[in-house]
């Protein structure tokens, strides 16, 4: 089996924000965008590298790539559920796109930038599909006002199909990795060359000392949500039955996620600092802070 998870951001960034492994980021992009913007050539702009990682190793693990023509790409992994993470996968769009004017640059020098956001929980509860796409386009006419803005949602969470198109095959390869290694792959995955080589990699992926604490740490983020997210279904499923009501259901299964996350959040102030933990666990500063006291 695969050593390492690739749903942890950590060790997706590892994998897929390389320079020695850039078609394996290329490949991944290609089956998500559309024909038109087929990526042939990518320049990453914060590539992965130890020296940085131990400096630096409470940020947020995006990756930020240009293609041949200058179109820009913010692709994140994202472990833990957070409350409006529509309204942030926006904002860090805007952030990219904005960030590439400076003083004296001219607003026709604006290139197309696509966030991707690879996310291991249910973020959009109206949509059935698991990969969505927001663009900009006139209500009426449904014409697209410009094509700058392009922002996709991936729920890992939601995929349960046959693998038919290259999407399929990378999805099941994020959300199964754990379970494969280089003998042991479904057809539709050992025939793709990408796909091997990034089981290959895991299963050899090697992490010094640092990277190691990193991964088992954001490991654990990853394995208590997801426990904390079942419990808290059961718990708001009594307390639904207990009221009767559709709106019980869903308050208990509001208030057993909080408590989910506070106990997250609890096991982490030895290891993180108060803004990071607030960023992964959605909960405010001051809610960490007010653990923190009772310590």
């Amino acid at each position: 089996m695969c050593r390492i998870n690739p749903r942890v951001d950590f060790a997706f960034k590892k994998l897929f924000g390389t320079e020695s492994n850039k078609m394996l980021l290329i490949d991944l992009i290609n089956s998500i965008v559309s024909e038109e913007d087929q990526v042939k050539e990518l320049e990453l702009k914060n590539p992965y590298n130890e020296k940085n990682f131990r400096n630096d190793k409470l940020s947020i693990l995006d990756i930020k790539a240009t293609d041949q023509r200058g179109n820009w790409y913010n692709i994140e992994m994202q472990v833990m559920d957070q409350e409006y993470f529509d309204k942030r996968a926006l904002y860090y769009w805007s952030r990219l796109y904005s960030g590439q004017l400076s003083e004296g640059i001219n607003y026709d020098n604006l290139k197309k930038t696509i966030s991707i956001n690879i996310l291991n929980f249910r973020c959009l509860e109206d949509e059935e599909e698991y990969h969505n796409v927001y663009k900009l386009l006139n209500i009426e006419s449904k014409k697209e006002f410009l094509e700058h803005l392009e922002i996709h949602f991936i729920e890992l969470e939601k995929y349960d199909k046959k693998m038919s198109t290259m999407l399929d095959r990378w999805v099941n390869f994020l959300k199964k990795a754990e379970e494969y290694n280089r003998n042991k792959l479904p057809k539709e995955l050992a025939e793709v060359d990408s796909i091997k080589k990034a089981v290959g990699l895991l299963d050899e992926m090697s992490l010094n000392k640092e990277e190691r604490e990193s991964y088992e740490a954001r490991l654990k983020w990853l394995r208590d949500e997801e426990a904390a997210l079942k419990t808290a279904e059961n718990k708001g499923f009594k307390r639904g039955i207990e009221r009767g009501i559709k709106e019980g259901i869903k308050e208990g299964i509001k208030e057993g996620i909080k408590e989910g996350k506070l106990e997250i959040a609890k096991s982490l102030l030895d290891i993180l600092d108060i803004k990071t933990i607030s960023e992964k666990t959605g909960l405010s500063e001051n809610e960490i802070k007010g653990l923190k006291l009772k310590e």
